[in-house]
């Protein structure tokens, strides 16, 4: 059997608590054999905001998931030229293990809903099992919206399964995932305040954070500008 994988995304800028725990149910909820976090090298849909170097968000990766057995963490996207596109990504993952795994992708319902500003979307859906997050302000019932307007109009409930079907494309799995109210967003403004984020992100990453004494207030000043970092 295909062992089932878990892929979560993100430019972990910096990693925190809401992202481990998050992962941590998946793994449980899912079954999964392993989880990868994959940061993003230049994710496209970022455009204006200036991105820690990969090095020091790979680094507090490292320190954040070292310890946990299923977890585990792939700098592909690193590797790869131009934008990181998820769907090379996965592709490339595909290909790496030679097709010998199940790939269950993680998504925030309100990244979900945007899926199809994403490059070749809908290519998601045949690579790998999509496992929506939960997000507050946001409705699971746009799921199904979604994937019967901008998907295909053929997906319907599996209710003994609790998820999506299709004929051709993988299910889409809704998860029912704590949310802890926490961002990275309000953790690099904490740091520019100097403020602390304590209980936020693990002791390892506040200590590196401090250390190299990253997300300074110049860093963040066009964020500051644009309104990003407000409560």
């Amino acid at each position: 059997m295909p062992q089932r994988i878990g892929v979560m995304g993100g430019t972990f800028d910096p990693i925190h608590l809401g992202h481990l725990r998050t992962a941590e149910e998946a793994v449980e909820f899912l079954d999964l054999e392993a989880l990868y976090f994959i940061p993003s090298a230049s994710p496209p849909h970022k455009p204006g905001r200036k991105i820690l170097p990969f090095e020091h968000r790979w680094r507090m990766l490292e320190l954040a998931v070292k310890d946990h057995p299923k977890f585990c963490y792939s700098d592909i996207e690193h590797d790869l030229p131009g934008k990181s596109y998820t769907v090379v990504t996965l592709q490339k993952l595909h290909e790496m293990w030679r097709h010998s795994v199940e790939l269950y992708f993680l998504v925030g319902l309100d990244a979900f809903l945007e899926l199809d500003s994403w490059w070749h979307y809908r290519e998601l859906f045949e690579l790998a099992h999509i496992c929506v997050l939960r997000r507050p302000e946001y409705r699971e019932e746009d799921v199904a919206g979604f994937l019967r307007t901008k998907v295909s109009s053929t997906y319907y409930w599996d209710d003994n399964e609790r998820l999506y079907r299709h004929s051709s494309y993988l299910p889409v799995h809704p998860l029912r995932n704590s949310h802890l109210g926490i961002s990275s967003t309000r953790i690099r403004r904490l740091v520019s305040e100097g403020r602390s984020i304590r209980y936020l992100v693990l002791p390892e990453v506040m200590r590196y954070i401090a250390t190299k004494q990253l997300y300074s207030v110049e860093e963040l000043e066009p964020e500051i500008k644009k309104g990003n970092c407000l409560l």
